[in-house]
């Protein structure tokens, strides 16, 4: 859960130090204080876009970091190993710096992260709920989300979508080639002809140069006999030798060096130079040996270049790039089914068909199911929010061809008065029925939430009087499971949560501040009796206040 949040010049706010605790809290104050600043803040650090413009006037930068409890999530914990940002304690601090130029850096951990690493932790450590979720039920595919999300099905969802892509593909490839048999038959022939014709070649890179340097070496096997056989009578086998003559030489100055040993300095530099040409004379004879005038091979050598070179130049290609054209050929050859053309596509086609249907009639089965629960725990909270005898429902019906989406059409019907059949959401809702509908709804996917931190912004827009109170027990009831946080302007609500923070907005010299304050018995008592009352709060005004704190502690 979230332990802590720390705020530095962001929009209106100077700097806070905030703590947090489990249960249900409540942000309450004066419209325009900033409740909303926080939830913007927590937002921020957990990745959403960057903008200057959150920077504090005069400022160059904003600050912010996140602490969290992670001890509970297994998923997190497992995501921070794998990204090397773990630490020896079951604590996560994010931190999030926005400058007035527009950079913007993060850090996990104390290590540098990306924005995308931070959206990726905090999809599993925080979710957000705001006032203006409800329209999003009016979109058929919010609709399926929200499903897909209640049944823990998103995964097996996208897969869904994933199979549907590849069978279309395969689909629209296998067509392609129908409307297009002719030419394609065409092409795959004149691509299995290349193909025999260059791999018959066999031919490589490394044997390439290795048959160049061959041809050119019996292409002057004359000269090179020649050139050897003189370099070897020069240095070994003529009267005037080099050889001999440097080695009498040493030996003499050996004799020599007796009676003056300043000779031996001599002496070291030429025995070696001695030793270097009878290594030459060795290396000349082994060399000799390998030379040999073979016509015949030299010829058989010619006739393989050649036919080499004409190939490469038939397709307008260097000899060495010739391993390039075989593959290009073995991969177009893929993408036309091979050797099996039609038949092959068909194969893959139904292949891949079976499997879009098997993961899209697992996921219908799982909306099935979920659908009725949640029909069920929707209608329920709607006797309690001043819809009594309404009834919500979750229609599938069949699709009349399969689609990324699945086998079913998911949608929302509601019967808002007792007697009347549902009828789809968006033509029966009034404003104010689709508001509580919606709250009913996020109170249920709330109940199926994976994260641990939930938090509510002004959900409670549209309500009063006795739905209030109920709005406010739904989410203290929440509070039993999750982390729960809730900025509104209603008291009843504000009375249900068993954590309490007011905040206020002050001016100095032309510049806004807000601050928060954790409010005790007695100032939670003004807080209340304010929202209560107004501007004027009297006697009576601060007694219904306590009354009303009053019989919630005593309800839990």
């Amino acid at each position: 859960m979230l332990l802590s949040l720390s705020i530095r010049d962001f929009v209106i706010v100077d700097a806070l130090d905030l703590s947090f605790d489990s249960g249900f809290t409540v942000l309450t104050g004066e419209t325009g204080a900033g409740k909303s600043i926080l939830i913007d803040a927590l937002n921020l650090v957990l990745g959403e876009r960057a903008d200057p413009s959150v920077v504090r006037q005069g400022k160059e930068r904003t600050e912010i970091a996140a602490e969290f409890d992670v001890a509970d999530l297994e998923k997190t914990r497992d995501w921070l190993k794998d990204n090397d940002l773990a630490t020896q304690e079951n604590l996560l601090l994010v931190r999030r710096v926005v400058e007035s130029v527009g950079r913007s850096r993060a850090h996990i951990n104390g290590r540098p992260a990306t924005v995308q690493q931070l959206r990726e932790l905090g999809d599993g450590l925080v979710a957000v709920h705001g006032q203006f979720a409800h329209r999003a039920l009016l979109q058929p595919l919010a609709q399926q989300q929200l499903l897909d999300d209640f049944a823990g099905a998103s995964d097996l969802a996208l897969r869904v979508t994933q199979g549907f892509e590849e069978w279309q593909s395969l689909k629209k490839q296998r067509l392609q080639w129908q409307t297009n048999a002719a030419a394609l038959e065409q092409e795959r022939t004149m691509l299995e002809v290349q193909h025999k014709e260059v791999s018959q070649l066999d031919f490589e890179a490394e044997s390439w140069q290795e048959l160049l340097a061959e041809h050119s070496r019996l292409n002057h096997a004359a000269s090179l006999i020649e050139g050897v056989q003189a370099a070897q009578h020069s240095l070994d086998e003529s009267d005037e030798a080099l050889l001999p003559q440097i080695s009498a030489l040493v030996e003499r100055l050996k004799g020599l060096s007796e009676f003056d040993p300043a000779l031996k300095q001599v002496i070291d530099l030429l025995e070696p130079a001695a030793l270097q040409l009878q290594e030459g004379v060795y290396a000349l004879r082994h060399y000799a040996r390998r030379l040999d005038i073979d016509p015949a091979r030299l010829k058989e050598v010619e006739r393989r270049i050649e036919v080499i070179h004409n190939t490469a130049r038939k397709y307008r290609i260097q000899p060495a790039e010739l391993p390039d054209l075989m593959a290009r050929c073995e991969s177009r050859l893929s993408e036309l089914g091979g050797g099996a053309g039609v038949d092959a596509l068909l194969a893959n086609e139904h292949a891949t068909e079976a499997n879009y249907r098997q993961l899209a009639t697992e996921l219908g089965a799982q909306r099935k199911k979920a659908a009725k629960i949640l029909a069920q725990e929707v209608t329920a909270s709607m006797q309690t929010l001043a819809m009594q005898g309404g009834k919500f429902a979750v229609d599938l019906a069949v699709r009349n061809e399969p689609s990324a989406h699945g086998l079913e059409q998911v949608a929302f019907a509601v019967a808002g008065h007792p007697g009347m059949p549902p009828g789809a959401i968006d033509k029966v809702a009034s404003g104010g029925e689709l508001s509580r509908i919606g709250l009913a709804l996020q109170v249920a996917m709330s109940k199926v939430a994976r994260v641990p931190t939930l938090i509510f912004d002004e959900v409670d827009a549209g309500i009063g009087g006795g739905v209030a109170e109920v709005v406010g027990k739904l989410l203290r009831e929440l509070g039993g499971h999750h982390q729960v946080m809730c900025v509104t302007h209603l008291p009843q609500v504000a009375a249900q949560g068993q954590h309490h923070w007011r905040v206020t907005k002050s001016i100095a010299k032309g510049i806004a501040s807000s601050a928060v304050d954790v409010l005790n018995a007695s100032s939670r008592i003004e807080e209340i009796a304010r929202m209560l009352g107004g501007v004027q709060i009297t006697a009576a005004t601060r007694k219904h206040a306590a009354e009303m704190l009053s019989v919630q502690s005593q309800n839990y």
